[in-house]
């Protein structure tokens, strides 16, 4: 058996643009996709801190450093620049590793840039 476990959070992070007329995904800096195990093309879960709207997609790399994070497409209708949004990937992990599996897990800060990677969820009130 295997279990859907998170494999990668960015927690916090601030929506600098939403891009209506794109082909579709989540444009995110390479250098935050690096940090926490993110793959182009693969599928992460987006929630919207602030409406509460939560979507599928798939990740394209932004540029490296610029702290982008643009939903693209029909997702761009969920979103608006300046809102905070959770970005979650997931991984299948067989049952006997599933206990001891832990997350990369990036906290931001305001301007997109890592304020602390850990490798387990914070329980309780995060800044």
């Amino acid at each position: 058996m295997f279990r859907h476990m998170m494999k990668a959070k960015l927690h916090r992070a601030t929506v600098t643009e939403a891009n209506l007329n794109y082909v579709g995904s989540i444009t995110i800096d390479e250098a935050l996709m690096e940090a926490v195990d993110i793959l182009p093309n693969e599928k992460v879960q987006v929630v919207n801190n602030n409406n509460g709207a939560r979507l599928e997609t798939y990740v394209i790399p932004g540029p490296r450093g610029s702290g982008t994070i643009c939903l693209n497409g029909a997702a761009a209708r969920l979103v608006q620049p300046g809102d905070t949004v959770i970005i979650i990937s997931y991984a299948l992990v067989p049952e006997e590793k599933a206990a001891q599996f832990r997350p990369k897990v990036a906290i931001m800060d305001n301007d997109n840039r890592i304020a602390e990677l850990i490798d387990y969820e914070v329980h309780g009130s995060v800044k």
